[in-house]
């Protein structure tokens, strides 16, 4: 099957030859590669050719034609950090918030993650897998073409096991690519409140084996934070992590300098998400590595949180990923 797009206002982002880069740095990002009045052919799926209308071939034919004038054709959007899988939203803590508490006091009082975690629990696999379809269908129908899915609402074995086994389902049925993530470690249960050291056996001696023997999880994720986890206890989990093939990603610096990112450069962590403290030690650490900043600017709207410093990192000469 052949779709050819013809007369294409702005085919964006075009990355040819030897010119195409995998990342980009600090202020090569403002450089956007693009032709105007272009045509692009698809072919079984996959992008066979393009270029400007001038030099489209004579000969060129397609069972399927579309006719672009006044239109941009650019890629979708990868989505690298996301907890699509849930079972019910917080609408309170948005009030809460509005009314001057912050992130941490809402968490102290049982709210934020182990709200999530207590609903979630308390949910059928198959109620969270319908949610959950939907869900992706509407980021998709956004312009999403690759996402990432976390865990972390579970907090226990059985929980754990549930939200990663429903985004195998949805990988199984998605038309687009799913990376699933591993995030037992977003925040400690009640009853591992005054035993964090229990809390972290049992992710690494109950959790992650159960979770590699069935395949589930590409990368282990660490909410490496003051009054979550640490720094030691954030290197502990990804070395497990490791030993079971799952590369490391963490949420790092989102309340305060934690040292999420050199513990996350440390590790080779693929990125390091969030980002709202940082300083020059954090952005030295990245300079040397392969580990991309994730910024989520949404989250810190949200939470009515200083955006993290985007500028900042990318005249560092840093690749900086939303």
């Amino acid at each position: 099957m052949r779709t050819l797009i013809k007369n294409i206002k702005s085919l964006v982002q075009v990355e040819e030859g030897t010119a195409r880069r995998s990342r980009v740095y600090g202020k090569e990002m403002a450089i956007l590669p693009v032709i105007d009045h272009a045509w692009l052919l698809i072919e079984d799926g996959l992008i066979h050719s393009f270029g400007p209308m001038l030099t489209i071939p004579e000969s060129l034919a397609a069972e399927r034609e579309i006719d672009a004038t006044g239109r941009l054709v650019l890629p979708s959007w990868c989505d690298s950090h996301t907890h699509l899988v849930f079972a019910a939203p917080r609408e309170q803590e948005f009030v809460d918030r509005i009314n001057g508490m912050n992130y941490a006091e809402i968490a102290a009082r049982g709210g934020g993650i182990l709200n999530s975690a207590k609903r979630l629990n308390e949910t059928e696999e198959s109620e969270l897998f319908d949610q959950s379809i939907k869900r992706l269908h509407q980021v998709i129908d956004q312009g999403t073409g690759a996402i990432e899915i976390k865990s972390g609402y579970g907090l226990c074995l059985e929980g754990e096991l549930k939200m990663l086994r429903v985004i195998r389902r949805l990988k199984e049925q998605s038309p687009i690519p799913i990376k699933p993530s591993f995030l037992a470690a977003h925040a400690f249960p009640p009853e591992f409140k005054e035993n964090h050291q229990g809390y972290i056996d049992s992710i690494i001696n109950d959790m992650l084996p159960a979770v590699a023997g069935e395949g589930l999880a590409d990368y282990m994720d660490a909410f490496c934070e003051q009054g979550f986890f640490s720094v030691d206890e954030t290197a502990a989990l990804l070395e497990a992590g490791l030993k079971y093939g799952l590369k490391p990603k963490i949420h790092a610096n989102q309340l305060h300098r934690s040292g999420g990112v050199q513990v996350g450069v440390k590790y080779n962590a693929i990125s390091v998400d969030h980002l709202e403290s940082m300083g020059t030690e954090e952005i030295d650490a990245l300079r040397n590595s392969n580990t991309i900043p994730t910024l989520l600017p949404g989250a810190a709207f949200f939470l009515a949180m200083h955006y993290q410093p985007a500028r900042l990192l990318i005249d560092a000469g840093l690749p900086v990923a939303l």
